[in-house]
Formats: structure tokens, C-alpha cells, sequence
């Protein structure tokens, strides 16, 4: 069972991200309050979730946030600062998007900064831990998912609509044969000898 927040004098923020190790579409960040007496016995990290139970995670956190926010970090933003301060700066996006301001920030893993005036805290695994930590996850999640969802319409042959932009056998090959989408990183190795790498 997750712990509501952290901690439990300031209204906190739990932060998270999702498509960090993708080779194409942009990172999402996600960044959520929830009520005090927050409770739903299924929520938890999204990874560990069925995309069916993530979809109505999502509506229910939606609806009972205090507040909740999600950013997309676009690849070439990524391509210009890397894919872990793009990261950084979409959670950091999303926290100052609230339209509640949060006094404390938590935030899974163990890398983040910020320029905002706000206490954080780095959690490893805090997804599995905490219920905002694991909301912003499903956000994060389900929005991008959603988004990738779209461009497969749009670009059938690289299988969006299955593996998200994540590097698949199938995604790979459909590189090869059919080169890079201007959605694509290209600060990620995709040149011919990587992608025969399965």
C-alpha cells in the first residue's frame, strides 16, 4: 500500500516522467497534489499497471487532484539538452503549471534541479512509494501514450501504436527500411549498425 505523500505538513507535489528511454516522441512530465485522504487501492507505479487500469487511474486522479499538470518535451529540445535535463525541466514545467503552488516537491529517482523556490526531495523507486509520485506516473504515462498513439496514425510503419517509440525489434528495423520521422531523437544512436543490435 502507498503512502499518501512524503510528508505531510506542506502541500507536496509528487513529480514523474515517462518516455525517457524512447526512440522517437517526447518526454512527458507529470506533476500532482491529491487530497490528503486520498486513497485508491490500485493506483500504483504505472509500469507495474495494465494500460486498461492506468486509463481509469488517470480518470479518477484527474477528477480528485487538487491540482495536476503534464508536459511534453519535444524531441528536439531533447536533441539540444539531452534527454535527462529534458526530463528535469519538464517535471520542473509541470510543478510551475500548477494552478495550485505546491510547498514541497518529491520526485522519482535519484537526478533533479531546480530554479524554482520550492524544497524537493529525489526518491529512488518513489513511484512504488508514494500515491502522488505514482498519479503523476499514470499522467505521465497515459498522456504519452495517448500522443503516440496519434502520430501512428500518421507514421504506421515504425508500430507506435505497440511500442510507444520505445526501442523495439520492430521499431528498429522499421528505421531501417524506412528512415528517420522528424519525431525521432536524433541524439539517440540510430545509425544502421546500432539498429541491427536487437
Amino acid at each position: 500500500m502507498l503512502e499518501n505523500c512524503y510528508q505531510h505538513d506542506l502541500i507536496e507535489a509528487g513529480c514523474d516522467e515517462a518516455g525517457r528511454g524512447c526512440l522517437a516522441g517526447p518526454v512527458f512530465a507529470a506533476a500532482v497534489i491529491l487530497p490528503k485522504d486520498f486513497y485508491h487501492p490500485l493506483l500504483n507505479d504505472s509500469k507495474q499497471m495494465t494500460e486498461r487500469r492506468r486509463k481509469e487511474l488517470r480518470t479518477i486522479i484527474e477528477r480528485e487532484a487538487v491540482a495536476w499538470s503534464v508536459i511534453a518535451v519535444s524531441p528536439e529540445r531533447i536533441d539540444k539538452i539531452n534527454i535527462l535535463n529534458a526530463s528535469i525541466e519538464g517535471m520542473n514545467l509541470a510543478v510551475a503549471s500548477l494552478t495550485t503552488r505546491p510547498e514541497y516537491i518529491v520526485v522519482d529517482g535519484n537526478r533533479f534541479h531546480s530554479d524554482l523556490d520550492i524544497p524537493w526531495r529525489t526518491i529512488v523507486k518513489g513511484d512504488g512509494k508514494y500515491a502522488n509520485i505514482a498519479a503523476a506516473s499514470v499522467l505521465a504515462k497515459t498522456h504519452r501514450d495517448e500522443y503516440m498513439e496519434h502520430l501512428a496514425e500518421e507514421f504506421p510503419a515504425y508500430g507506435w501504436s505497440k511500442n510507444k517509440g520505445y526501442p523495439t525489434k520492430e521499431h528498429r528495423l522499421a528505421i531501417r527500411d524506412h528512415g528517420l520521422t522528424p519525431h525521432h531523437r536524433l541524439s539517440f544512436n540510430s545509425s544502421p549498425e546500432q539498429l541491427e543490435l536487437f
